[in-house]
């Protein structure tokens, strides 16, 4: 079976209506909006009545689900993917799409996804930041335990935002300056390397994992900027490297899918070294969905239609255990 037709398309006589719920108050609003455009689309070519819900607040949530039949999380960043809006759901009994709240929740802390997938998958070293401390005391810390060059980025933020690279005492001392005193920051080892993600898929006959795409830019820096910048990323999908290190990929995000216990779907971001390494970086528990996404490329490339990926996301909807699952999986 290929897998156009392992994730055929839903009847849409299964939903009355499906809540798509997007937008949100965190830094990544547009980029739900634009994937609910898309989204909203293909469930209307598919047949299915789809219902905009703007999140605003979650007690303001509740009136809008009324009469919906599952929700379809188009949306990203704090309180949408970190698994509050997954408890909430799960407390009125709406099937939702995407990870349950345990697994939302390890997903947007970068260092607890981390030490939840170390030793399945191989990680970059990294530091917890305390921001208690003075700027100097911060940059002194980390210099004891790292050399330059650095990535110092949020523990929880979604789509790059914060990431900022120092290559030196005066950029480092920058880039803390600059980050508001409020927010959790992690200093992690630059790793030299290509930028890769790797989608996955679950379904009733297990896990697959998709063709990994290469995200290319001048800096080398899959950032914040090169993300919504035209022109600024160029990609390769499958990356531009060995099968040995496609097939290690697969694996990978596979074997990370499992040990935090996503459902659905999930997107993982590597680093492969000039030597074919590959490093875990994070997940993406609820990867955007837009046509011109990574998820999508990724799904194309396999012979999957945006309308059939959103189709597959859709027919996962359930209310979940949220518990992380230690048991292998092999790659498709």
């Amino acid at each position: 079976m290929d897998l156009a037709e392992r994730f055929g398309i839903i009847d849409p006589k299964t939903y009355r209506c499906v809540a798509v719920i997007t937008g949100g108050c965190s830094q990544e609003r547009d980029r739900s909006l634009l994937t609910f455009m898309t989204v909203a689309k293909a469930l209307a070519m598919l047949g299915v009545k789809a219902k905009k819900v703007d999140l605003k607040d979650h007690a303001g949530l509740v009136g809008e689900l009324e009469g919906c039949d599952a929700a379809m999380l188009a949306i990203a960043g704090r309180g949408a993917e970190d698994g509050a809006l997954q408890g909430l759901l799960e407390t009125l009994g709406i099937p939702y799409t995407g990870s349950g709240v345990l697994a939302s929740s390890v997903g947007m802390d970068k260092l607890a996804a981390k030490r939840l997938v170390h030793g399945r998958v191989h990680t970059a070293f990294d530091q917890h930041i305390d921001r208690s401390a003075p700027i100097d005391d911060q940059v002194h810390t980390i210099e004891r335990q790292h050399s330059y060059p650095v990535i110092v980025k949020p523990v929880s933020e979604g789509g790059s935002i914060g990431l900022a690279f120092a290559k030196d005492q005066k950029e480092l001392t920058a880039a803390l300056t600059a980050a508001d005193e409020t927010t959790q920051l992690m200093v992690e080892r630059y790793v030299e390397g290509v930028s890769v993600s790797v989608g996955v898929l679950e379904d009733e006959h297990g896990l697959v994992a998709l063709t990994p795409l290469e995200t290319h830019t001048d800096d080398g820096l899959y950032s914040y900027e090169a993300k919504r910048s035209p022109g600024a990323t160029t990609y390769h999908c499958p990356a531009r490297l060995s099968q040995r290190a496609l097939d290690r990929l697969r694996q990978d995000a596979i074997d990370a899918h499992r040990a935090l216990g996503c459902s659905g779907y999930s997107r993982h971001d590597f680093i492969v070294t000039p030597e074919e390494s590959t490093v875990w970086l994070e997940v993406n528990t609820l990867p955007g969905l837009s046509t011109e996404g990574n998820l999508a490329r990724m799904a194309a490339a396999d012979g999957i239609s945006y309308e059939r990926l959103v189709s597959h996301i859709l027919r996962g909807a359930s209310l979940k255990g949220g518990r992380p699952d230690m048991s292998g999986g092999q790659a498709a």
